[in-house]
């Protein structure tokens, strides 16, 4: 019987090392797809951009006419006169010239939707970010249950040595209460997983949209990017950064608005025509019906307006400059970021690699360990120290992969080419 528990416990540890999935999961692809589709800020994002949409159609653009109907029927009753008249008419009006305005404000509803859209992918991208994180966090937990179960069944295996080992004089009481002190240590950790794996699928639920207590598995699996280089994502952060678009939009928006203003001191050209008619019936009395049209053009220039335009022309103007400066900032801003976010990335690489290594010291350690506290060459104490060691590395290498693949998403964020990735 000892000699199978010592096999056990030898087999067991091998597990915390390695595990082959065989749950059904759900694909980073299929999540992100998922989320695309039934994520509320994203829903939410899409509403506003068809608003935008709608306001720059040609139909909200004050190039189109204006065609204006009426009519009218009195009934006329007195001692004197008794009937009813009536009458309509039907009136154009069309714009030919104000000063640009119209022109200008159009651009202006095209350029609001411009800023439309780089504001709705900067919401994909914020929510690509909160998906992975959430993705990874329970594939993370997803790991580090495993790892903590096998620690588990090693603790288990090793209070059963012990028990038998005491029952045949091998070792005293102090081994097997030690034994114990260990199995509930792992036996909280364990239980405290499972309530952050639990927890981190609800929080994944919540970002694809589903209802919170889905039933989620995740793939645990990373592949990393090997063509980022800091000199190509600045080129790409320069033109394709949606902080810096929106900044550039926001200056286009600020021309605009001089424009626009400056159109207040020019005149106004309208063109104009009219259809009427009428009839009567008073007294049994009826008159022929009477019709007739008119058309003209007018001209309304607003020769002093009190220095409304003059104010208006001068505060777009320093919108302008605000909005220069802060596309200044957001620049220097974007650099920063960008550097430290490729730091970081290659830092936690490195690191991962460091965590792989130190996974496969303690194992050995652990191997030789396990081999000596088989043979009766080394105490409990020691055994669990190695058996501690190997847990914290497993936990520390899994920890250390998820960070790294994080920090190479928020490097592509930063470099606006995050959407572009096909490498999760």
């Amino acid at each position: 019987m000892i000699a199978i528990i010592k096999r056990n416990v030898y087999v067991v540890a091998l597990g915390i090392f390695g595990f082959v999935q065989s749950q059904e999961v759900l694909t980073k692809q299929e999540a992100l797809n998922i989320t695309l589709e039934n994520n509320y800020d994203i829903l939410i994002s899409r509403n506003s951009v068809e608003q935008a949409d709608n306001s720059q159609d040609i139909l909200n653009s004050g190039y189109l006419p204006t065609l204006v109907g009426s009519a009218r029927s009195n009934y006329i009753y007195s001692s004197l006169r008794e009937g009813t008249q009536s009458n309509a008419s039907i009136g154009l009006n069309y714009v030919l010239f104000d000063g640009l305005n119209r022109k200008n404000t159009y651009k202006r509803l095209k350029e609001s939707y411009n800023i439309s859209e780089i504001q709705a992918q900067q919401i994909v991208e914020n929510t690509m970010i909160t998906l992975f994180t959430a993705y990874y966090e329970l594939a993370r937990l997803e790991e580090n249950e495993r790892t903590q179960s096998r620690a588990l069944a090693i603790s288990k295996e090793r209070l059963k040595r012990a028990e038998y080992s005491f029952e045949y004089g091998q070792q005293t009481r102090l081994d097997v209460l030690n034994a114990e002190v260990d199995v509930n240590s792992d036996s909280i950790n364990y239980l405290d997983i499972k309530r952050q794996l639990a927890n981190a699928k609800r929080d994944l639920n919540v970002v694809l949209g589903k209802e919170v207590n889905t039933e989620v598995n995740v793939d645990t699996t990373v592949q990393y990017r090997t063509d980022l280089m800091l000199a190509n994502l600045e080129e790409y952060a320069i033109s394709r950064n949606v902080e810096l678009r929106q900044a550039e939009a926001n200056i286009n928006l600020g021309e605009l608005d001089v424009k626009i203003s400056r159109s207040g001191w020019m005149p106004t050209v309208s063109l104009s025509g009219a259809y009427a008619w009428s009839y009567s019936n008073i007294n049994n009395a009826f008159n022929p019906v009477l019709g007739g049209m008119n058309a003209g053009v007018s001209i309304n220039w607003n020769i002093f307006d009190g220095g409304r335009s003059s104010t208006n022309v001068q505060n777009a103007k320093i919108g302008i400059e605000t909005a220069e400066i802060q596309k200044q900032q957001v620049e220097e801003q974007l650099k920063r970021d960008l550097n430290n976010a490729y730091e970081t990335y290659t830092n936690l690489l490195f690191t991962y690699e460091v965590q792989k290594k130190n996974v496969e010291t303690n194992l050995r350690n652990f191997e030789r360990t396990s081999e000596g506290y088989k043979l009766g060459q080394i105490n409990s104490i020691d055994f669990r120290l190695a058996q501690v060691n190997l847990l914290n590395a497993v936990l520390a290498r899994s920890q250390a992969k998820y960070n790294a693949k994080l920090a190479e998403l928020q490097v592509l964020r930063v470099s606006g080419i995050l959407l572009d990735n096909r490498v999760y």
